[in-house]
């Protein structure tokens, strides 16, 4: 049965074992102000701690996936002290770490058009599938800005050469060079991509959900570490732990009784 959550710049539901957490200011682009920042925050936290839920899509209506900043949030902080604007950047921070550390493995399903900090929400996310025709562009430079806040992601997702060239010329590019350049893992036809998505999910959800929860954690903290003695001693300490969880000892047991996993009977 549906679940239905009600937030002033979103549509969130749960249908199943899937949350999906839509942007929904279509007129305006998607483009988010300080309501729908902390909409996102609260949504990705409410979502997170649900038991039921074992895999996030984000999502847009309209269009645009999202445009960046509202012109008229950008109005206001025209006319804030340091001290303001640091707190509003914090805010926007603090919601992008939310999604970022989500227990739960997180789907963008990028429709439109992603702009400047459009592009942190995707990069934030563990998985991003993008519509053939859909632009991308950090396009902070352009207006004496700069991408600070969403960096950590963006970096991440596509790498430091590539961000050295898309931050500093603020070039529009298409979701064929975001695949490319690792940002996206998918492009598809538009009337394809729900059906892409949806596939991903299932794939998520078909997993045990305490493996997938410390899959994601693994990447995120492995990567980049030197492989030393202290790297072999905490992988080998991880998969000691999920050998001996409840989870990881039904998950041999079914494969080897030749029988569905419990998680799938839930």
């Amino acid at each position: 049965m549906d679940n239905k959550m009600d937030y002033e710049t979103l549509d969130v539901a749960i249908a199943g074992k899937v949350a999906t957490i839509t942007l929904n200011r279509p007129q305006l682009r998607n483009a988010f102000n300080e309501t729908a920042i902390a909409d996102l925050a609260m949504a990705f936290d409410e979502v997170s701690q649900d038991a039921g839920v074992r895999a996030i899509v984000l999502a847009a209506n309209g269009p645009a996936f999202c445009a960046g900043a509202d012109l008229n949030w950008m109005k206001k902080m025209a006319t804030y002290t340091r001290a303001e604007n640091e707190a509003d950047a914090l805010r926007l921070a603090d919601m992008l770490r939310t999604i970022y550390f989500s227990p739960k493995p997180t789907v963008a399903k990028v429709q439109g058009d992603c702009y400047a900090g459009g592009m942190g929400l995707v990069a934030a996310c563990d998985i991003v599938v993008a519509a053939e025709g859909v632009n991308f562009c950090l396009s902070e430079v352009k207006l004496g800005l700069v991408p600070a806040t969403i960096s950590p992601y963006v970096i991440k997702a596509m790498g430091e050469q590539a961000a050295r060239r898309y931050f500093l010329t603020a070039e529009r590019f298409d979701a064929a060079r975001a695949q490319r350049l690792g940002l996206a893992h998918d492009v598809v036809p538009l009337e394809q991509l729900d059906a892409s998505v949806a596939a991903i999910v299932g794939a998520l959800v078909a997993n045990s959900p305490n493996a997938v929860r410390e899959a994601k954690k693994l990447v995120r903290d492995i990567a980049g570490l030197p492989i030393d003695d202290a790297l072999l001693a905490d992988t080998a300490g991880r998969i000691a732990n999920i050998r001996a969880s409840e989870e990881g000892r039904e998950g041999v047991a079914s494969f080897l009784d030749k029988r569905k996993p419990s998680w799938l009977s839930d």
